[in-house]
């Protein structure tokens, strides 16, 4: 006989059936009400965040092409005020070899006056009177003594200026470099983007660094050394214009006398040409000794560098073996034998590069000396050139004035001297 199944466990109505519907229903629309809130707000916050980074990002890179701008704008004020003080420098230096030949020039006319002196003190009887020539004699002696002095007092001036207008520049040149790196530095800010790939979390960003200055300190900073250099230069325009004008006084009023006898000037020569050409030869022996050497420091060089790559194979070799698996792991011959050339090439190595230090330390020691050589044989062809002149201007008892008064071109900061008669045709020596 059939019987009817039913399913265990408990049953609901049907109004609970309605009522979970109608809870599940309203579960569903309160949490898409919540989703869609929750939308809203995310979309609201994405515009403003989105918004606000953008125009974050545009007043920056506004302030950072303004700041470049700002920067370049002083960069180029003191490439010219550099300019400027490059070509005042070169001006005075220019000038002040000028009072320098001019004072050397000094020293030959005082010569000349104590030589003529001299002589004349040899006179004898009768002879020996106080004639207006001695009386002149005298006369230029004094002249030329406070000439002398004023232009060495000119000279000491100018050296003095000249190291204002190089402190000057320094701070000009120091300032112009620490632009131009700002410069770069905010060039490759204002480049970067999202998409560059050298962009990254950095550890505290927002520090103050030391040393941070505000604005109006930069401004003033770059302004005093601008004024700085311009009063520095208006110094030296000034004490440019007084060395030329007292060069030009001084000459006017100093005649030149013949010189010491030609029996001085060629012993002198002879004893100066005698020197120069021991030091001539001792410069050529000093110079084949330098080339052997360097030649030599060139071979150990080498020689260092292969047993240095010789060492780094033995390293690698040791290294290598020292993968070997188990038992393989063998202090064998060859273990033995690498470790003994490590130790070999290490004290080859030392002694290598103690030698090249001793070489190195022979070859500055070389060049020192042929320095001092080459600086000597500069002073003696120098010695030689004045001597040259002398016994030609010994021929006249006049030295033009324009020969010693420069050229100059006050407004562009340009000299231009003209050669004497005397200095053209005379032989350059080395």
């Amino acid at each position: 006989m059939a019987t009817l199944s039913v399913k265990p466990g408990q049953r609901f109505s049907v109004p609970d059936w309605h009522t979970s519907s109608h809870f599940i229903s309203a579960d569903a629309e309160n949490t898409r009400s919540a989703s869609h809130q929750v939308r809203q707000e995310a979309r609201a916050l994405r515009n403003e965040t989105n918004n606000q980074a953008k125009w974050d990002e545009h007043d920056n890179r506004t302030r950072l092409a303004d700041r470049i701008s700002s920067v370049n704008r002083w960069k180029e004020t003191l490439d010219k005020c550099l300019a400027d003080t490059d070509a005042e420098i070169e001006a005075l230096s220019k000038v002040k070899e000028a009072a320098e030949r001019a004072l050397q020039a000094k020293n030959l006319r005082l010569d000349v006056s104590i030589e003529c002196l001299t002589l004349r003190e040899s006179r004898r009887a009768i002879d020996v009177v106080r004639d207006p020539v001695e009386e002149e004699l005298h006369r230029e002696v004094k002249v030329i003594e406070k000439a002398k002095k004023e232009l060495q007092q000119k000279v000491h001036e100018a050296f003095e200026q000249l190291c204002l207008l190089q402190e000057a520049r320094q701070q000009l040149s120091w300032d112009h470099r620490c632009k131009t790196e700002a410069l770069e530095i905010d060039n490759v800010c204002l480049s970067l983007n999202v998409n560059c790939p050298n962009i990254s979390f950095k550890v505290n960003p927002t520090r103050v660094p030391n040393g941070s200055t505000t604005p109006e300190e930069w401004q003033q900073n770059s302004q005093f050394n601008k004024d700085r250099a311009e009063a520095e230069m208006k110094a030296s325009t000034e004490l440019r214009e007084a060395i030329v004008l007292l060069i030009a006084q001084t000459n006017n009023e100093l005649e030149a006398q013949r010189v010491a006898t030609e029996f001085a000037f060629r012993k002198r020569i002879r004893d100066m040409e005698r020197a120069y050409g021991e030091l001539k030869w001792q410069e050529q022996n000093t110079m084949e000794e330098i080339a052997e050497m360097e030649e030599d420091i060139r071979r150990l060089e080498e020689d260092l560098r292969r047993k240095v790559q010789d060492l780094k194979v033995a390293h690698t070799r040791l290294e290598t073996r020292t993968q070997r698996p188990w038992a393989d792991l063998c202090r064998d011959q060859v273990q033995f034998g690498l470790t003994d050339e490590v130790h070999q090439l290490e004290g080859t190595i030392r002694a290598l590069r103690q030698k090249l230090a001793e070489s190195q330390d022979a070859l500055n020691a070389l060049q020192r000396q042929l320095h001092r050589i080459q600086t000597d044989i500069g002073y003696k062809a120098n010695s030689l050139m004045l001597d040259n002149k002398c016994m030609d201007s010994r021929k006249k008892l006049v030295i033009p004035v324009e020969n010693f008064v420069p050229d100059l071109d006050t407004f562009n900061r340009t000299m231009n001297r003209v050669p004497s008669p005397l200095e053209k045709g005379q032989p350059e020596l080395a």
